[in-house]
């Protein structure tokens, strides 16, 4: 009879599929959209006047005004629209 304290190494042997099968999840899903959110907000924060940008609902528009949580985005001549910082998708283009 084997003693307590030992552990049938074929118990063990379950867990190694489990643990690659989330290494590669890891470094497939998790990994690549963490890097993608750390860009996006360091994007909203160098936000700037006349920058080109996208809203997540597709509006182009160059930004006019930047406030610590809204922007205020140009669309047309004389038409300005104010969104959440978070609602900018993607800078097209940064003006100086």
């Amino acid at each position: 009879m084997p003693a307590e304290g030992a552990v049938n190494p074929l118990v063990q042997l379950p867990i190694i599929p489990y643990a690659l099968i989330f290494l590669v999840f890891w470094f497939l899903v998790i990994k690549p959209q963490k890097d993608k959110q750390r860009r996006h907000e360091a994007a909203l924060k160098n936000l700037k006047k006349n920058d080109e940008v996208v809203t997540t609902s597709g509006v182009h528009g160059t930004l006019v005004l930047v406030k610590e949580t809204t922007v205020m985005v140009r669309v047309d001549d004389n038409v300005k629209v104010e969104f959440d910082k978070e609602a900018i998708a993607k800078v097209v283009s940064v003006k100086s």
